[in-house]
């Protein structure tokens, strides 16, 4: 995830701050999510459980993400993609559902985890955490084809 994060920002680093900001965003989401798995460099000699409140602000970074994504970046490359005509708004719309079905899976990982869970909920931790990883790895992957298909015919202004 770390390495398509650099790609990322390579290739659309500095065409928009709300943009840069949002991979950013995506890089502390992936450094939490890497801690919380344990995940190299945060594995631990011990595993265990994290600490609550470093669930809850993955779960917040989580939100916040989504939240940009949705709010904010898709919005302006739908609008840009309108511009090339037909085709390219029909990929970026066809991406933006799929990435939109991901955020249930996101949102259910939230409303478990980031509160207070109870012991019973947490023995499904490590599964739902899993789960959550590999749903995020399709969003970025899906998040850069939208972003490519604007990109190749605009930069964003």
């Amino acid at each position: 995830m770390l390495k398509k994060l650099k790609q990322a920002k390579e290739e659309w680093g500095g065409t928009l701050s709300i943009l840069d900001n949002w991979l950013d965003e995506r890089q502390v989401l992936v450094i939490l999510y890497c801690k919380l798995a344990g995940l190299p460099p945060y594995q631990q000699e011990k595993r265990g459980l994290p600490e609550q409140a470093v669930i809850t602000e993955f779960c917040q970074v989580l939100l916040d993400y989504a939240s940009t994504g949705h709010f904010e970046i898709y919005e302006q490359i739908i609008e840009k993609s309108k511009l090339d005509g037909e085709e390219n708004l029909k990929k970026a719309q066809e991406l933006y559902s799929k990435i939109t079905s991901t955020t249930d899976t996101a949102l259910n990982f939230n409303d478990t985890y980031a509160e207070n869970a109870s012991d019973q909920t947490l023995l499904n931790f490590d599964q739902d955490l899993s789960e959550l990883g590999q749903v995020i790895e399709s969003r970025f992957e899906r998040e850069d084809k939208l972003l490519e298909v604007v990109h190749l015919h605009h930069t964003f202004a």
